[in-house]
């Protein structure tokens, strides 16, 4: 392939963000994909960067869909449409050698820790994070393997079963995703949020939404947490029963505070939940059986990323695009 130009990008620094047109295409190394970014969506984690959650300096962005143009040694990815694993393991830590790549203790996440993300031209990934988008899967559709995946992690971690009584706090983005997956279990699940059309949403697929005015203490047997924000962690504490668990799934900049005494004394089970499987993500949206097209609310050229991430900010707003 031969070489290319500079490309245009959004650009992190110091919280500030900037659109170029001078940053370096990747040059893959071995084991590595370049792709070719058709559609990469703000998620609430690319606020938090912005507000300083974590010092990151480079491109941000991590939820994409691509074309992989070049795989030395994999040719077989060429040309195909994929979706990729944030994290990039690097196959030799101890966390690496037991099975948990997911918590490598040198690993790079793609925009995040260490390594340039998608919301640019083009992006660099290891092959073995890719994972082909199904034909009958459109780009708009894809974007949103990478958080359903998260949403599914869930039930990996603490398997979900039928009559069990489930609460989820905050109805935006993933709140929306963390439902929608969790659903076809047979809980007893409910939603609260504090935008009602974002309530409507989940409504008008029939499952049960509230207000936190409404909220029923110390009844449910799980609670997951998704608002992004400290207020929605004293929500979950209080809707927890004895002995249940309370998924934390936001991920935001600044400090909660938590009753530890209270925590030990109702045997309460705090579990952090991150990243999940691409597969079966990709599997429930080719087959519909998750709806996303209403959570998208607007598009953006990339050189309007500013733009776009402002939108992206405001209340009550679900995903925002971008495309290169």
């Amino acid at each position: 392939m031969n070489a290319l130009p500079a490309m245009q990008g959004l650009w992190l620094d110091s919280r500030l963000l900037s659109f170029r047109d001078d940053l370096p295409v990747p040059t893959p190394p071995p084991g590595e994909a370049l792709i070719r970014v058709r559609c990469v969506g703000v998620c609430s984690t690319d606020l938090e960067l912005l507000k300083g959650y974590y010092l990151y300096s480079g491109i941000p962005g991590h939820e994409f869909v691509g074309q992989v143009e070049q795989a030395m040694g994999a040719e077989h990815w060429l040309g195909r449409r994929v979706v990729g694993e944030i994290g990039a393991a690097c196959g030799r830590c101890s966390a690496c050698l037991g099975g948990r790549k997911n918590h490598c203790e040198g690993r790079t996440v793609l925009g995040i820790v260490n390594r340039h993300g998608a919301m640019a031209e083009w992006l660099a990934l290891p092959v073995e994070n890719l994972h082909a988008v199904p034909e009958n899967l459109p780009d708009e559709a894809a974007v949103f393997a990478e958080p359903l995946a998260a949403a599914l992690r869930i039930q990996e971690q603490r398997p979900i079963g039928r009559g069990e009584q489930v609460l989820v706090v905050g109805a935006g983005k993933l709140g929306n995703l963390v439902a929608q997956s969790l659903g076809p279990t047979g809980c007893d699940l409910l939603v609260i949020g504090r935008h009602s059309e974002n309530l409507d949403l989940l409504a008008r697929r029939g499952i049960r939404t509230g207000t936190a005015e409404a909220l029923p203490e110390r009844s449910m047997d799980v609670v997951v947490e998704c608002t992004g924000n400290p207020a929605g962690i004293a929500l979950a504490r209080r809707a927890v029963r004895p002995g249940g668990t309370v998924v934390l799934k936001s991920t935001y900049r600044g400090e909660a505070s938590l009753d530890l005494s209270g925590l030990v004394v109702d045997e309460v089970t705090l579990l952090g939940s991150r990243c999940g499987p691409f597969t079966p993500a990709l599997d429930l949206l080719a087959r519909k059986e998750v709806e996303v097209a209403s959570l998208i609310h607007a598009r953006y050229p990339l050189r309007e990323g500013k733009e776009a991430f402002a939108h992206a900010a405001r209340p009550g707003v679900l995903k925002v695009l971008l495309y290169a």
